[in-house]
């Protein structure tokens, strides 16, 4: 796993090869993360990482200076790295939640974040019920970016706040934009 970016940009660490998670590509990642900087700038955000997995996109956000990083990972050898990566970079900016995201969806504090990442197990029968979850929720905050990881047979292109489709070899991602609510004056 290496961070592409940022103040720990270039930093690699090694997954143990018996971890089931698959990490979004380097190549996918910098994609997406060249295609999302056009619309916010990371630097200040809070961010909500999903199914985080090994943790790399936690990590990238972190590298890219969000004030918060909160990755929610039901997996406890992954949670375990997480943790252990984290106390590594010496970071206290990342909040770790051990549980099931679908649990959290339904019981989230009242917090919304500046930028969301979902990227669940491919084979999750649930995973199409990721995005209108956050949404119900209001989990993103105004001018905010959603971006779901998802295989190619999934198409949220008639969801509230769609933007685009991107591809990067094998690896989809929709993103979602809330637009600010023009308020009167």
């Amino acid at each position: 796993m290496r961070i592409i970016s940022g103040i720990y940009g270039r930093r690699r660490f090694d997954v143990p090869s018996t971890f089931s998670a698959r990490p979004t590509t380097d190549f996918a990642k910098e994609n997406i993360f060249n295609v999302i900087s056009n619309h916010i700038d990371f630097e200040g955000l809070d961010a909500l990482d999903l199914f985080a997995g090994t943790g790399s996109i936690s990590f990238e956000l972190l590298s890219r200076e969000c004030r918060s990083v909160t990755a929610v990972e039901k997996n406890n050898a992954h949670a375990s790295f997480i943790a252990k990566v984290a106390k590594e970079l010496k970071t206290e900016s990342l909040h770790l939640i051990r549980g099931d995201v679908f649990r959290y969806l339904h019981s989230a504090p009242a917090k919304s974040f500046d930028f969301i990442f979902a990227d669940p197990p491919y084979a999750l029968k649930e995973l199409p019920e990721v995005p209108g979850l956050v949404f119900e929720r209001d989990l993103l905050r105004d001018g905010g970016v959603f971006v779901m990881e998802h295989p190619k047979t999934n198409d949220f292109s008639g969801l509230p706040y769609f933007y685009q489709h991107r591809v990067y070899g094998s690896v989809n991602f929709s993103i979602f934009i809330k637009e600010e609510e023009k308020r009167d004056a």
